[in-house]
């Protein structure tokens, strides 16, 4: 019984240290988001001024910004180049999908904006719950 109990808490213990270890995987990622999109953000507004003037170009440059800075934090973490492709695509994919809505004019630029983001984060999760031994065992 004793041994079972000591098991049972080595596998709760592992199982925990694997999740936080998921959820520090996806904290970085959002802080390389973030880097990414400051840093080259002032780039195109010195390489092109007036082109994120308008939405849905801003929206797509700022979703490959975003991307640029997650995907070298990947490479920087050795994780293998099929695993950051999906990641990239699982970010710019809910932006691209908006932009017919936007053209239509169904949506607001704002909205474009704002639901891009929130399905950016969605689908980087989704991608991560999908390949979740990836994330939550990574180690490098």
């Amino acid at each position: 019984m004793t041994t079972e109990l000591t098991s049972k808490r080595r596998t709760e213990r592992i199982l925990s240290r694997a999740n936080l270890r998921f959820a520090g995987h996806f904290a970085e990622m959002i802080v390389a988001m973030l880097v990414g999109m400051l840093a080259l953000g002032p780039l195109w507004s010195l390489a092109a001024p007036g082109l994120t003037d308008r939405p849905d170009l801003a929206a797509l440059i700022m979703a490959a910004n975003m991307t640029a800075g997650m995907a070298l934090w990947m490479v920087l973490r050795r994780h293998s180049w099929p695993r950051v492709a999906e990641m990239s695509a699982a970010m710019c994919l809910p932006f691209v999908a908006l932009l017919l809505p936007y053209w239509l004019g169904a949506i607001t630029g704002g909205t474009l904006m704002i639901a891009g983001h929130v399905l950016m984060v969605a689908f980087m999760l989704a991608a991560m719950l999908y390949r979740r031994a990836d994330y939550s065992h990574h180690t490098a």
